[in-house]
């Protein structure tokens, strides 16, 4: 199994840790310590090693920070993880605070004074966090200290670091050859009126070098670091025992290849009278000051390579496109089999587990190999899928019961394409209320596959309409609409999404997901996801060049759930030439008993 369900959090530690902690910040100085959830690469998912909040706090959701002082930690999350983090944090020694309606910088504004020092480690926080920091501390009048990491001093039995193999991705499935690519960045380098580049996002290393890695759970990413000149090979810093001798002798053409540890060597050799392009969302104050030191001059502008990256090609589209034919075949196997259990039958992890196989098994079948799943799948019953991000684990696992209904969102990593789909499953009959919110994220679902948008619209502009069937009847969502995914890469990639925030314009080839959803606490939670290819839309007059979306994404979607009353003959047309289309898609790999299920599944409504 890629995924396990054994409970990582150990919330009931965090008093003692927390208390260990203070000891050390005594010993140092500081009344406050900076907890982000955060490597040196600002990686959304973390090495183990890097579990620095998880460790203290038992919290171990995707985005989240905590501020401990002296006398109280806070512990900030967003919306997503409202109810998991009272779950996992002891609230007799932390505070659960909202990570955006109250973030760490303006708690430290309300709560901090001149007499304060706050302690950070610089590899952790980036050069416009800092900023912010500094902003408040000329605000309130207290000092910012950089310490060495306080948690990796009291964490003994911390994990090592990863040395997951690196493995050459291939032109067949990258598109482009990798000195390509570093031409294409050393053109943008030399725009920016540049010396180098400094890469520090293992998905840009990934993707400029065409490699792919181990070193992080579910994404395909080997940790390291790159300075990219404007001519010239590249420097890769990358540990040798990760690369095999085909991969050291590919990657040996095209960059000079070091240890990481002589990073900070290469760089103040470099950096002397040089402009260094560094992303400043990207790179931590660590690197910066090295090369302020060194006498280099920082150009803040964003990692050249993230556009490129988000733009997929050709070869790229036609893998997603396929990797998605496979991946709806092997859902389609799994609903069969889900819909054939008896009630009560069939635990959370159960149908996981039976998931994960089937993807295995499926790809095999299907000429293809599943080379891990994209995240942990989301196997959530009844109230558990009022969680969005909810994860179940051994002391967590719920049956699915008559009269629910059950949450999966799940996703593979294939060579050819990252999937993420979630389908919200009827057990038994469902009550008429979630019918009817079903059918509300249903609208808004369908109102972003089949918008037509102007060109230079951005993420933001198209939020709203996801979520208006919703508001009309006073409900809503608290995560974004759309998240960028990546090409056997990442499965959420910047900088394209559908959200409040969505500020980057869309452009054609970029992959977004499609997943509006509603919840109920301790009832019910819905979400409906799809893949979506950002494409130029067929001209049919007028005076704009217009964008629409192309769907990718083939599964059914439950018309158990769905109450027709609230489609109108637009809607109701989609969804039945949205099945149409699945049943021509995914029926040649399907026979016997799977196959009778979809021809029921994809009937007209």
């Amino acid at each position: 199994m890629f995924q396990s369900f054994v409970s990582t959090s150990q919330g009931s530690e965090g008093p003692q840790r927390l208390k260990l902690l203070r000891a050390e910040m005594k010993n140092e100085g500081v009344t406050a310590f900076l907890v982000p959830h955060a490597d040196e690469h600002q990686n959304e998912y973390l090495p183990e090693r890097a579990e620095r909040l998880a460790w203290l706090t038992g919290f171990t959701g995707s985005a989240g920070f905590c501020i401990a002082t002296l006398k109280e930690a806070i512990v900030f999350t967003d919306g997503r993880y409202t109810v998991q983090v009272r779950e996992q944090i002891e609230e007799t020694s932390f505070t659960p605070e909202s990570l955006t309606e109250n973030p760490p910088d303006q708690w430290l504004k309300s709560n901090m004074g001149d007499q304060d020092v706050i302690g950070y480690d610089p590899m952790l926080v980036t050069i416009n966090q800092m900023k912010a920091y500094e902003k408040i501390a000329a605000l309130i009048g207290c000092k910012l200290q950089p310490v060495d990491n306080l948690i990796d001093r009291v964490w003994k039995d911390q994990p090592e670091k990863p040395a997951g193999k690196v493995s050459l991705h291939t032109v067949k499935n990258a598109g482009k050859p990798a000195n390509e690519k570093i031409q294409e960045i050393q053109d943008l380098i030399k725009h920016e009126n540049c010396d180098h580049t400094l890469l520090t996002d293992p998905a840009s290393l990934a993707w400029l070098f065409n490699i792919r890695g181990n070193d992080v759970i579910h994404n395909p990413l080997a940790l390291g670091f790159s300075i990219v000149p404007a001519s010239g090979k590249p420097l890769l810093f990358m540990e040798n025992r990760k690369l095999g001798e085909e991969e050291t002798n590919t990657l040996a053409t095209l960059a000079e290849l070091h240890e990481p540890e002589s990073l900070t060597t290469s760089l103040k050799k470099l950096a002397d009278g040089k402009s260094i392009l560094c992303d400043p969302n990207r790179i931590h104050v660590g690197l910066a000051n090295i090369i302020k030191e060194a006498g280099g001059n920082i150009i803040h502008g964003r990692d050249p390579v993230i556009l490129p990256r988000a733009i997929k090609n050709e070869t790229e589209i036609k893998g997603a496109r396929a990797a998605h034919i496979r991946d709806g075949v092997a859902m389609c196997k799994f609903l069969c089999w889900l819909d054939n259990q008896a009630s009560g039958s069939l635990t959370e992890i159960d149908a996981a587990k039976k998931l994960e196989e089937i993807r295995i098994s499926n790809a095999e079948e299907m000429g293809s190999e599943l080379k891990e799943i994209s995240f942990d799948t989301i196997s959530a019953s009844g109230p558990h899928a009022a969680l969005p991000h909810y994860r179940v684990n051994e002391q967590s696992n719920r049956t699915l019961n008559a009269g629910e209904i059950y949450l999966v969102d799940s996703g593979g990593q294939y060579e050819d394409g990252t999937t993420d789909i979630t389908r919200t499953i009827a057990i038994g009959e469902p009550e008429n209320t979630v019918k009817t919110d079903f059918t509300l994220v249903l609208k808004g679902h369908i109102a972003i596959d089949e918008v037509r948008f102007p060109e230079g619209t951005r993420g933001i502009d198209l939020d709203s309409l996801a979520r208006h069937a919703l508001w009309q009847n006073g409900k809503d969502y608290a995560h974004g609409t759309g998240h960028g995914v990546g090409s056997y890469m990442n499965v959420h990639e910047g900088p394209q999404g559908i959200h409040r925030r969505a500020m980057e314009i869309l452009k054609p080839g970029m992959i977004i997901s499609n997943e509006p959803g509603y919840y109920v606490e301790d009832s019910h939670g819905i979400r409906i996801e799809n893949l979506i290819i950002v494409k130029d839309a067929v001209h049919t007059g007028g005076n704009i060049k217009t964008h629409t979306f192309e769907n990718i994404t083939w599964t059914p979607i439950d018309k158990r759930l769905v109450d027709k009353t609230l489609l109108n003959e637009a809607e109701c047309n989609w969804l039945d030439k949205y099945h149409e289309t699945v049943m021509k898609r995914l029926s040649p790999y399907l026979k016997g008993a799977e196959l009778e299920w979809l021809e029921s599944a994809t009937s007209p409504l």
